[in-house]
């Protein structure tokens, strides 16, 4: 059954809610109801049994499932770096040891430097930026929702500009079907390479964050946090600011503990450096086993798995071998950092499930066949932006967007011998990141406001207008190239 202008109702309805009510988890409730609602003829009973029949055949997918305990276990990974002393001898090194950071824009810039360095996921990118230069960006009176901004602009805009890892292993088994069914012709891992330099938006994004960094240019909502972050910090400079939370009278820091280390123990960088970097070696190595020889087949869940599952396995012999902390210790560290993530992996089952609900009313193929008829070649980059990015923002997902963007892209494309294929994929991809940069119900500005701590429609909302910025200018570039070649 085709539900046509139906099927855009869930996430219109999501979206609007989370923006005016700022309640994550009733707005995507809601969205997902009316989902459920709209397939089973308006039968109200029959879409609430449908709507918790569906959060629980989320589980039945290994990919979910993993991804969703990769979140809890992570948080138990953060958790027990910054209560072991990790974080705080790393910040103590950078601070007075080596007098490395010692303002705004030095604490900002590790983020930075954080996110272009851990390319390997995106969600560990978010998560470790965050967690390490929180306490900077508190101490030198940078907002939290700025730190937010950081990382969610060097997460997937990194990891989507790079072959190997599970972004690019990913898309290049999307090339690889519209090779294989004969759309196209080519080898897949060129062709995703030759589209890295048309990934505009994530280029941009790049750039645009470098620069506010460095100039400390605030437009939009974000000038209210950072001048409310400046006065606090004038009136606090002799303090510790690490539990600082001013920015938000709704912030996470409401719904999880804050991720202070305590005083009993001997602060050291090895203790947090030496989990993370476990947990990073190991994904490019269960990419390779998981894709049987093979890293670009392999799976980003499984992988990102494992990592976290090693890096808890590391960190316990570790901090038993040097008694960092005993076992009880460390098992109530674990619990919290499990607890710490509940309220965040919550919104992620949600916004998983309405996900599918918006695949199964087909709301991406309705988009999609509403431009099919007025485009050209030359417009095709740039309205395959637009769409992609209408599609990510509506779902929430980027790789969701890829899967569903990428066969059609590509087939409008290989329809005339004048379309340039890589432009027309680092469209795809370059709508898929500004969709989920720009939407409130995106699993990429969850993940990243849980790392900043702030509240996650602030971070939204204080994204947005440099995200705006980014898209225009990534608009007047496909409409360009588009022309050009």
């Amino acid at each position: 059954m085709e539900y046509n202008s139906l099927s855009l109702i869930p996430p219109l309805l999501a979206i609007i809610l989370a923006i005016v009510s700022k309640d994550v988890v009733l707005s995507l409730l809601t969205g997902l109801f009316a989902g459920h609602f709209i397939i089973d003829g308006f039968n109200p009973a029959s879409a609430s049994i449908s709507l918790f029949d569906g959060i629980v055949g989320l589980f039945s997918e290994g990919w979910i499932t993993k991804t969703l305990l990769f979140a809890l276990l992570v948080g138990s990974i953060i958790r027990l770096i910054v209560d072991s002393g990790g974080v705080a001898g790393f910040v103590d090194y950078l601070t007075r040891k080596k007098n490395l950071i010692q303002s705004k824009q030095g604490a900002l810039l590790l983020a930075y430097v954080i996110g272009l360095i851990i390319f390997i996921e995106s969600s560990i990118t978010s998560l470790v930026a965050g967690t390490v230069a929180r306490p900077l960006t508190d101490r030198f009176g940078a907002s939290r929702q700025k730190l937010a901004y950081v990382c969610d602009s060097t997460s997937a805009p990194v990891s989507s500009l790079l072959a190997f890892n599970g972004w690019g292993a990913l898309l290049i088994v999307l090339i690889t079907e519209q090779v294989e069914s004969g759309v196209i012709t080519g080898h897949p891992t060129s062709l995703f390479i030759h589209s890295i330099p048309f990934n505009f938006y994530a280029i941009i994004s790049l750039v645009l964050v470098l620069f506010v960094i460095l100039t400390d240019w605030n437009i939009g909502p974000m000038k209210q946090f950072e001048s409310l972050s400046r006065q606090h910090h004038s009136s606090h400079q002799d303090t510790h600011q690490e539990n600082y939370k001013p920015q938000s009278n709704n912030s996470v820091d409401q719904q999880t503990n804050d991720l202070s280390s305590t005083n009993t123990v001997i602060s050291s960088s090895w203790k947090m450096i030496l989990p993370l970097l476990v947990m990073i070696v190991t994904i490019p190595i269960a990419l390779y086993l998981s894709g049987k020889g093979d890293m670009l087949q392999g799976s980003g869940s499984t992988a990102v798995f494992y990592a976290v599952i090693s890096s808890l396995i590391f960190t316990f012999v570790y901090y038993m071998i040097t008694k960092t902390m005993t076992k009880k210790a460390f098992y109530n560290s674990f619990y919290q950092g499990i607890g710490d993530m509940l309220p965040i992996v919550l919104i992620l089952i949600l916004a998983l499930a309405i996900g599918k609900i918006t695949n199964q009313l087909g709301t991406g193929q309705y988009l999609a066949s509403v431009t099919e008829g007025f485009l050209t070649p030359a417009l095709l980059p740039a309205v395959t932006f637009i769409l992609a990015a209408i599609i990510a923002f509506s779902t929430g997902t980027s790789w969701g967007t890829f899967s569903i963007m990428m066969p059609i892209a590509i087939g409008l494309g290989a329809t005339s011998p004048d379309t340039n294929i890589p432009l027309i994929i680092g469209a795809v991809v370059s709508g898929g990141i500004f969709g989920d940069h720009a939407s409130p119900i995106s699993d990429t500005t969850i993940i990243s406001s849980l790392a900043a701590k702030c509240d996650h429609i602030e971070h939204v909302t204080t994204q947005l207008p440099y995200a705006l910025l980014g898209a225009a200018l990534s608009i007047a570039l496909f409409v360009v190239f588009g022309w050009l070649l």
